[in-house]
């Protein structure tokens, strides 16, 4: 018999104070905001298409491996929460998924894509923000990326933090507050703990190849879907 036992989400934040999703709620959420800018032909999503998005190779700071049980399980608590609901269209064969972030907290498209690629890639600078929500929105300035930053941390509950600038470094990271104070933390404990750490041992050279090739990856997999959008 299959097991349909979803999985436990690696780290539950228990904060009453401000959002506390878990790991999978995020990713979950963040796909489906996503997925709304760049695919919206074919938003809502099914658990099949979502599955997909979530366990994307690309785009996905860290990758994940979730199983439908797990996915449905998901947007159950996020539907309780109301960050999710169910569309019933006619005819369709399966029910589909959308998110209800721009009600819930009355969020701008610009506000949204800022959100949503802090969720999906984890602490960032203004630069990489701006250069990785070019397919969801497309800011014109690093001032216009730094105007949204702010709008979001000015939200009650905050929903974005400046990171204190870790040593060596030029720029300011931002991350998602949507798992709680204490995961943005922790998150930045880790981050400066590998940038403390030794880059001339093998291990930092191959981690720093593999970003490497993430980062081109990325950059073919973008470049494909807008030659594919040609013959649409």
């Amino acid at each position: 018999m299959t097991d349909t036992t979803p999985d436990l989400p690696a780290d539950a934040s228990d904060s009453k104070a401000g959002f506390d999703l878990d790991d999978f709620e995020v990713r979950v959420l963040a796909v489906l905001i996503e997925k709304s800018f760049v695919t919206p032909d074919t938003y809502p999503l099914s658990v099949n298409a979502l599955v997909t998005g979530c366990n994307q190779l690309t785009g996905r700071e860290p990758v994940m491996n979730l199983s439908e049980a797990t996915v449905l399980a998901t947007l159950d608590r996020l539907s309780e929460r109301g960050l999710v609901t169910q569309r019933h269209q006619a005819g369709a064969r399966v029910s589909k998924w959308e998110h209800q972030i721009r009600l819930r907290h009355s969020l701008t498209p610009p506000m949204q894509a800022v959100l949503t690629i802090l969720m999906l890639r984890g602490p960032q600078t203004v630069g990489e923000i701006r250069a990785r929500c070019e397919r969801m929105h497309a800011f014109g300035t690093p001032a216009e990326v730094e105007d949204v930053l702010e709008k979001l941390g000015d939200k009650y509950p905050p929903m974005i933090v400046q990171l204190p600038r870790a040593p060596g470094t030029k720029e300011a990271r931002y991350t998602h507050l949507m798992s709680g104070e204490a995961a943005a933390q922790q998150s930045h404990s880790f981050e400066a703990a590998e940038q403390a750490a030794p880059r001339g041992s093998r291990v930092g050279e191959l981690e720093e190849e593999v970003r490497r090739l993430r980062q081109q990856l990325e950059w073919l997999t973008n470049e494909f879907e807008e030659f594919r959008k040609q013959f649409q």
